[in-house]
């Protein structure tokens, strides 16, 4: 069995960063996806697929794939440059602007 663990990045739908401090263990599919020829659906037979485990650190997810003997590759995030502004959100409502504010 052949597993990834990774940290899950943000959502495209949220500016927030929920749910992206925990680690994941996702097992890799051993066997390629099939379709249905009536319905279009794609199956697999391989159910470990489906399997998707959460822990708070990267080291719980590694001593656990360890213990049960689950080949698995950890991958470090790409952490993003926080956007910080001098002036921040009142910048927008300043009195001492030197040039003409328009929209």
């Amino acid at each position: 069995m052949r597993a990834r663990i990774y940290q899950p990045a943000k959502t495209a739908m949220s500016s927030g960063q929920a749910k992206t401090k925990g680690w994941i263990l996702e097992f890799v599919s051993e066997t390629a996806r099939d379709v249905d020829p009536l319905m279009g659906w794609t199956s697999s037979g391989d159910t470990q697929a489906q399997v998707r485990l959460s822990f708070a650190s990267k080291e719980a997810a590694l001593e656990y794939a360890q213990e049960n003997g689950i080949d698995a590759v950890a991958t470090e995030p790409k952490k993003r440059k926080p956007v910080i502004r001098p002036g921040g959100y009142g910048e927008n409502f300043a009195t001492n602007r030197r040039g003409v504010w328009t929209h």
